[in-house]
């Protein structure tokens, strides 16, 4: 049995994170993963998808560049190998970073199946051959989540995409199907449509994005369409038949509303679920919630002694940043620093939804705000009323800010728009130093800049 001062399960952003910094302090560490080098992070989701979504932008701006006084780019079309290339590019680059990092010294690096046998110990399969048993003085569980496949009759037969199959890029279908109109779903129909794909969204609500208020949502739903998008509202997919990607048309997906949708290729974006069966936590003496996740407290700590859980599978929201968060709340108590992160409790997460226009959020949305009986002033302007917007000739966006009426503080703030996903930082920062929605309103921001609509959206309210 090998003995270490810190296990880690799993090497997503919290577990490697967490690792490095441990080993850097002169601790003994092992970390344990099974399959992507540096996480999903890098290898299946934010890093690959963002690849693409900047070839989906360029194919766009292809259409307005006449508008500019820029012509000869007509008639733009995707390569697909120079597509992949590119992808592939970023993520090797990436790995081969992280495959350096993992050679510090004090980190063992394994490639491997853990599987816990009993109380901070765990037998690992290795991806080479042999088993390894280690136990560790400290444990984390970093062990992430996997795209989530409905039960829908016809589905699994039908050879259906995840989210992850599809960025190995073999080939742009001629149309495709995505059943879900969450945030996968509309980065997805966008970016596809943008490559040539005939897409078509199966959303189940009156509108896609189904924890947006419905007037932001309407703001991407016009973008979408502007990419050439067909959306189905309030219907679902109860049965598919027919197989992915061996014709034009080769699958038939059945609605709730008894009409057909017919596509070459069918994407399933249906969320996350996390990655807890089959590693027998429960002889580690982890408990589970209801959805499969690690029941942890506000510093992370799951129901066994000197064992920590984060990422995904800890119910932290799905973000990169807030796994980050997790091993920043772990690494203090691990170090006695004195820190800002230190609990989970009361911790602002933006997001955001790489469309065109893009959305970005933080805190509560107005139906959020209203749901829980709050006294608020909303503030709401198009994003083409900021002078940079005019500038680019946007045509789609909103900024929307949610203000406690008595005090003026900023309850929460969704921008649609070039650059949300850069401005909706200056508004973490506001609403965590609780700043009244005055002082962004009178502050000099530069113009002409997104930045500068701040000064416009809070202008509103008086």
């Amino acid at each position: 049995m090998e003995q270490v001062d810190l296990l880690v399960v799993g090497g997503g952003k919290a577990g490697k994170s967490l690792a490095m910094a441990q080993a850097k302090k002169g601790w003994k560490v092992a970390m344990v993963e099974r399959q992507y080098v540096g996480g999903t992070c890098i290898n299946v989701a934010c890093i690959p998808t963002k690849s693409l979504v900047a070839s989906a932008r360029r194919m766009a701006d292809t259409r307005s560049d006449a508008t500019f006084g820029v012509e000869g780019t007509e008639g733009a079309k995707i390569n697909l190998n120079a597509l992949r290339a590119h992808k592939e590019g970023v993520v090797g680059g990436m790995v081969a970073a992280h495959e350096k990092m993992f050679a510090a010294p004090g980190l063992d690096f394994i490639r491997g199946e853990a599987k816990f046998t009993g109380p901070k110990t765990i037998e690992v399969t290795l991806n080479d051959g042999g088993v390894r048993e280690i136990t560790g003085d400290k444990v984390l569980v970093n062990l992430g989540a996997r795209p989530s496949m409905p039960s829908i009759p016809g589905l699994k037969e039908a050879g259906a995409w995840t989210s992850e199959d599809i960025l190995r890029l073999e080939t742009i279908p001629e149309s495709l199907a995505i059943i879900g109109g969450g945030y996968i779903g509309v980065e997805f129909s966008q970016t596809m449509a943008e490559f040539g794909s005939k897409v078509t969204l199966i959303a189940s609500g009156e509108h896609v994005l189904p924890r947006e208020d419905a007037d932001i949502a309407q703001q991407v739903e016009a973008g979408l369409l502007d990419s050439g998008v067909t959306i189905k509202y309030g219907v679902r997919a109860v049965s598919v038949s027919g197989k992915t990607g061996e014709a034009s048309d080769s699958v038939s997906i059945e609605l709730s509303d008894g009409s057909t949708v017919s596509a070459s290729a069918v994407l399933v974006a249906a969320g996350r679920v996390p990655n807890t069966d089959g590693i027998g936590l429960d002889k580690a003496g982890i408990d589970l919630d209801d959805r499969g996740m690690i029941v942890v407290d506000d510093q992370m700590r799951t129901s066994a002694p000197d064992v920590w859980a984060a990422g995904d599978s800890a119910g932290t929201p799905m973000f990169t940043h807030a796994s980050w968060h997790d091993f920043r709340i772990i690494r203090a108590q691990f170090n006695g620093e004195n820190s800002e992160c230190t609990s989970k409790a009361g911790r602002l997460i933006p997001y955001t939804v790489f469309t065109m226009p893009e959305l970005a959020r933080i805190g509560l949305s107005e139906d959020e705000a209203r749901a829980q009986g709050l006294d608020i002033k909303v503030a709401k302007i198009p994003a083409n009323a900021i002078p940079r917007a005019k500038t680019m000739r946007i045509q789609h966006g909103m900024w929307k800010a949610i203000v406690e009426a008595s005090t003026g503080k900023i309850l929460g703030a969704t921008l649609v728009g070039p650059e949300s996903g850069e401005v909706i930082t200056a508004l973490q920062v506001a609403i965590a130093s609780g700043m009244t929605y005055q002082q962004l309103r009178f502050l000099p921001i530069a113009h002409p800049t997104m930045g500068e609509g701040l000064n416009i959206l809070f202008d509103q309210l008086d």
